[in-house]
């Protein structure tokens, strides 16, 4: 009863792919264009057409000549950087470094000396809390100096 859904939905994409027509695969809109026949008074226009032709290509290769160079040009200062410009740059943080150093170096010497070493403060801290909770146990005692007998 539970098998007839499955074997459904698997013989439903098997159906599809069966009655799928078979495509031809796409052709170029160009392969199938023809050249389009010229009149008879489009000779003239033809040569006209040909001298602009020849005169664009003329133009085009100078184009092409002009940027080749500017490339080779290109090129060659990638291939020789200038260093002068990082060099400055590695100049002037060298020198910021050594400010730097030499700030913290003052700044060292200015600083008063501790007090207290880190163990030291910890030591004063444990001691401080001790001490405070001792006063305050005697406080909470009040005046009950008397001594509790603990055996009668």
């Amino acid at each position: 009863m539970y098998r007839l859904p499955l074997l459904l939905c698997l013989a439903l994409p098997a159906a599809a792919l069966a009655e799928e027509p078979a495509t031809e695969p796409l052709t170029p809109a160009l392969s199938n264009t023809r050249p389009i026949p010229l009149p008879d008074n489009a000779s003239s226009h033809a040569t006209d057409s040909g001298q602009e032709t020849a005169d664009r290509i003329a133009t085009l290769e100078s184009r092409l000549a002009e940027s080749e160079q500017q490339r080779q040009a290109l090129s060659e200062q990638l291939a020789a950087p200038d260093n002068s410009q990082d060099e400055a740059q590695i100049t002037g943080l060298r020198q910021e470094n050594q400010r730097l150093k030499l700030q913290l170096r003052e700044a060292q010497a200015n600083q008063p000396p501790r007090l207290l070493s880190e163990q030291q403060t910890w030591y004063v801290t444990g001691a401080g809390t001790a001490l405070l909770a001792f006063i305050l146990g005697a406080l909470a005692r009040g005046k009950r100096r008397q001594r509790r007998e603990w055996i009668n």
